[in-house]
């Protein structure tokens, strides 16, 4: 009964008169003007948010880093008398193996410049110091034994591969010399090469290769097959720790394929590329945006405020 007595009472005051289901379209108008009248305020709320915004100095970063890797100048230098034919790394002889080892120890490196220098008695530099691991691998697969004149001259050796280093870039210098002898031929001194070496600032590392003992050596051919030898295995280990020691280096006896294998890992270990991490840290001020929406939110409201006469505090 309450909404009908204030239907009527509305009615007798003129304010429903002529009232139909059409009259909807008013009030939507209404809704419409009221939404319209709240924009400005919108508006205004925000420029105010987008200038606090901007007022703020916000930055918009990028970073970028960049890896340097100096490398490394190393000449491998590779005994190639003919006692290294002997079978004591069984499946294979030792030069096998070497030139196995070696080539697993050029694949490991990424960045450092190696050289190969293969000596007997005399000194012969296979491939100059470069980055074509491509090259020095060929190189290494190519080394014979009979390339050279028999003999073992672990001094020419030595001053071979220094002279080799002597101007190659970089700070970090390393011989890596493998022998199974002892010095029998040559002119040059081990220990004189080797303060050579030192001089300019090369540090050698040493493998002496074979079992202790004696080891089959193939002495030529018979009817049956090859014919072997036995023969003691002779390393000038005392000059090999002296030549190491010299330049900062270390001496390392391989006596097997694995053995000889952990001995290039431990080098490869202690031979690491030195590397540089360079960060570029770039900002820009990104207050331009914040700025430019506060401007526009700002006009708009000022042309809805002229355009509708309308202003809600």
């Amino acid at each position: 009964m309450l909404p009908l007595w204030w239907w009527l009472r509305l009615k007798r005051l003129g304010r429903l008169s002529g009232t139909r289901m059409s009259d909807v379209r008013p009030a939507a108008g209404a809704a419409e003007r009221l939404w319209i009248a709240r924009l400005p305020v919108t508006l205004r709320s925000v420029c105010l948010g987008a200038w606090i915004v901007a007022a703020a100095g916000p930055r918009i970063g990028s970073a970028r880093s960049e890896t340097h890797r100096e490398g490394i100048s190393i000449v491998l230098g590779i005994d190639m008398s003919s006692s290294m034919l002997a079978e004591d790394f069984a499946p294979a002889n030792r030069i096998d193996v070497a030139k196995q080892t070696a080539i697993e120890f050029v694949r490991a490196r990424t960045s450092d410049r190696i050289g190969l220098v293969a000596f007997a008695a005399q000194a012969l530099t296979q491939v100059p110091i470069t980055t074509d691991y491509a090259v020095l691998e060929q190189a290494l697969k190519g080394l014979h034994i009979g390339m050279l004149e028999d003999g073992t001259a672990i001094g020419t050796g030595i001053a071979t591969a220094a002279n080799r280093l002597r101007r190659a870039p970089g700070k970090s210098k390393v011989i890596v010399l493998l022998t199974d002898g002892v010095n029998n031929r040559g002119t040059v001194d081990p220990r004189t090469a080797a303060q050579a070496a030192a001089a300019l600032g090369i540090k050698i590392y040493v493998i002496g290769v074979g079992k202790r003992g004696e080891a089959p050596v193939p002495t030529g051919q018979g009817l049956e097959g090859l014919r072997y030898q036995m023969m003691p295995v002779e390393i000038d280990e005392p000059l090999m720790t002296e030549i190491a020691s010299m330049t900062g280096g270390r001496y390392f006896r391989a006596t097997d394929a694995q053995s000889l294998r952990n001995v290039f890992a431990e080098i490869n270990r202690l031979e690491k590329t030195p590397v540089e991490q360079v960060v570029y840290r770039r900002f820009d001020e990104a207050y331009r945006t914040p700025l430019a929406l506060g401007l526009v939110a700002l006009a708009l409201e000022i042309v809805l405020a002229g355009t509708f006469a309308v202003r809600v505090p």
